[in-house]
C-alpha cells in the first residue's frame, strides 16, 4: 500500500519508508497506547505523527527517521496531554467532569540477570503487573523509558526526539527504572 505523501519518491525511497514505518509502527503504537490510555487517542496520533513524518521528512537521510518520527510522535503526546487538561478544567468548571474519574497522566525496566526475558514475556502475571507500573509513570519518564529500553536509542537520540537535555534523559530514565523497579519488586527473584 503507497503512503500518502509518498507519490514523489523514487522507488527505492518508498520501499525503505515503507519498511521503516512498518517496523516501528508497533512499538510506536504501543508507546503511545501508554501514554494516552485510550487506542482510539492512540490510533489517531499515530496516524497523524506518520502522515506528518512522510510529508515533512520522508526525502532526509534513512539514518535519520527514528530521531524525526519520535520527535513529531512526542510533540503529539504532549499536545494530546494539553488538550486533555483543557477539557478536564472545562468538564470540570461546568460540572460535567465525573466523580470517580482520575487524572490520566503516566509519567517518567526491570533488569536482572537471573530472569531470562523470555520468562518474564510468558508470565501473564507480570506482564499485567508490568503495564500497570509503567501507565503510573509519569509522561516524560514513560516516553524516556520506550525510547531508551524498547526502543534502543541512545542518550544523544532521545534528547534530540524529545527536545530536552540528555542530562534530563538520563534523569527521566533513571528515575523511572527505579519506580518500575520498585513497583515489580514482587517478581524479582
Amino acid at each position: 500500500m503507497e503512503r500518502k505523501g509518498c507519490e514523489n519518491l523514487e522507488p527505492e525511497k518508498k520501499k525503505a519508508l515503507n519498511g521503516f514505518l512498518t517496523g516501528i509502527e508497533k512499538r510506536a503504537f504501543t508507546m503511545v497506547r501508554f501514554a494516552v490510555g485510550n487506542t482510539e487517542d492512540a490510533l489517531d496520533l499515530m496516524q497523524e505523527t506518520m502522515l506528518t513524518f512522510v510529508r515533512l521528512y520522508s526525502s532526509r537521510p534513512e539514518e535519520e527517521w527514528k530521531v524525526l518520527f519520535y520527535r513529531i510522535l512526542h510533540s503529539r503526546i504532549t499536545d494530546w496531554y494539553r488538550r486533555a487538561a483543557v477539557r478536564k478544567r472545562l468538564q470540570q468548571w461546568f460540572g460535567f467532569a465525573k466523580e470517580d474519574e482520575k487524572e490520566n497522566s503516566p509519567e517518567d525496566f526491570v533488569e536482572s540477570s537471573q530472569i531470562s526475558p523470555a520468562d518474564l514475556v510468558e508470565n501473564k502475571e507480570f506482564n499485567a503487573a508490568l503495564e500497570k507500573a509503567l501507565s503510573r509513570l509519569p509522561a516524560r519518564q514513560q516516553q524516556t523509558f520506550f525510547l531508551r529500553a524498547w526502543e534502543d536509542m541512545n542518550t544523544k537520540e532521545v534528547a534530540l526526539a524529545m527536545k530536552c537535555s540528555e542530562g534530563s534523559v538520563k534523569t527521566h530514565f533513571s528515575r523511572a527504572v527505579h519506580t518500575l523497579r520498585t513497583i515489580l519488586e514482587d517478581f524479582s527473584p
